[in-house]
């Protein structure tokens, strides 16, 4: 399992999103850290690392790190 950090920006504009949101945004990086590429979408090249995550109303851009077991959440856009 995957442990999550965020980019200070990333987390500000997740926690400032309203609740029915954030809840399934928080629910699909949840699912990221059990399967970073099964549940991800790729970022520009599939290169394993740099992936996405779409929910209906946001997405955001993930560095996932194999070696140190972590993904990294690098930018959250909220659509709604």
């Amino acid at each position: 399992m995957h442990r999550l950090k965020y980019d200070p920006a990333a987390e500000a504009v997740h926690e400032a999103m309203p609740s029915p949101a954030s809840e399934e945004l928080t629910l699909a990086l949840a699912d990221a850290c059990h399967d970073p590429i099964g549940v991800t979408e790729p970022y520009g090249e599939d290169d394993g690392v740099m992936r996405m995550i779409i929910t209906e109303q946001a997405f955001a851009v993930l560095l996932v790190g194999n070696t140190l077991k972590t993904i990294t959440v690098l930018q959250v856009t909220y659509l709604g």
